[in-house]
């Protein structure tokens, strides 16, 4: 049994229970998210500081391939639906449109409003490139992200086992003090 779910009170234990499919889109987001940005903007700082827009597109890239597998493999792994072949391909142009979505906040800020050097100082450019590309960007791209896998890439729930026993793990958690167990559906 583990340790960390002794401390989730059951009502929330519940809760990451039902929606663990969200909760696990949620977890590689956030890798995924850590990953476009280390990418960005280490090209960015370095070989790419007259690309923003490059380098940004290269980080979503990288960060999607791995999306892929996380995304496969745990987040919506029960899902199915399609052979293999046409599951990728669905996800890769699903991805694709976001790398666009996730793309256009950034154009926006530099080329419409102008917030790039010698305009503005370059902490106000990288606060700009970070607020929109990042933040504003992520997150339409994300809303659309999670509607187009569920929808498209897998769309037929509860066709493959749950591997692992995360799940068996969390319902087992004692909830009172006399080692009772709690059995959620």
């Amino acid at each position: 049994m583990h340790f960390a779910f002794k401390c989730i009170p059951a009502p929330l234990r519940a809760l990451i229970i039902k929606h663990r499919e969200m909760v696990r889109f949620a977890v590689v987001g956030g890798t995924t998210f850590v990953i476009t940005n280390v990418v960005w903007y280490g090209l960015k700082l370095t070989v790419l500081d007259t690309k923003p827009i490059t380098a940004q597109a290269i980080g979503i890239v990288v960060a999607t391939i791995v999306s892929y597998v996380l995304s496969r493999e745990w987040s919506f792994q029960t899902r199915g639906g399609r052979e293999g072949h046409h599951e990728a391909a669905l996800f890769f142009l699903v991805s694709a449109i976001c790398v666009a979505i996730n793309l256009l906040p950034t154009l926006v800020s530099r080329y419409v409003f102008g917030l790039q050097t010698p305009a503005v100082s370059l902490p106000v450019q990288e606060l700009s490139d970070f607020f929109f590309g990042s933040i504003i960007g992520t997150l339409i791209a994300m809303v659309f992200r999670w509607w187009a896998l569920k929808k498209f890439v897998f769309p037929a729930a509860d066709v493959r086992p749950e591997r692992g026993s995360s799940v068996a793990h969390l319902r087992a958690v004692p909830t009172d003090g006399e080692g009772q167990s709690e059995q959620v559906a």
